[in-house]
């Protein structure tokens, strides 16, 4: 239902800072939030942090707390993901993805940027 498409990812020195953003288009209208994701090499997919769409409540997952941010533009319906302090662990594939009105889940998804943090 909602397309979306991520940016921003890149290689980045331990310690530095990146930012993702992810734009949507289609029926925006019924996001209830907006979520980001990783997959690191060889591992399943992690929840990075989400975002209420229309009080931008947030949530972060422990092992990004303190370093990762999630802010969301709703004029431009697009949501970023501000990281710094990056360590190796964090290199992953960065996925966003939308909950919509009456779901349990998050249902549409961008095709991914790579964000990787040499050692």
């Amino acid at each position: 239902q909602v397309q979306l498409e991520e940016a921003g990812g890149g290689l980045v020195q331990v310690g530095g800072s990146l930012r993702l953003s992810c734009a949507a288009s289609g029926r925006t209208f019924s996001t209830f939030a907006m979520g980001w994701f990783r997959r690191p090499p060889g591992k399943g997919s992690e929840f990075v942090g989400s975002i209420i769409w229309m009080d931008g409540s947030t949530y972060y997952a422990n092992a990004v707390k303190g370093r990762f941010a999630i802010s969301r533009d709703k004029a431009k319906n697009t949501m970023y993901l501000q990281m710094n302090s990056l360590k190796p662990e964090d290199t992953a594939v960065y996925y966003c993805a939308t909950q919509e009105e009456s779901t349990d889940a998050f249902g549409s998804w961008g095709q991914g940027t790579q964000v990787t943090v040499s050692s």
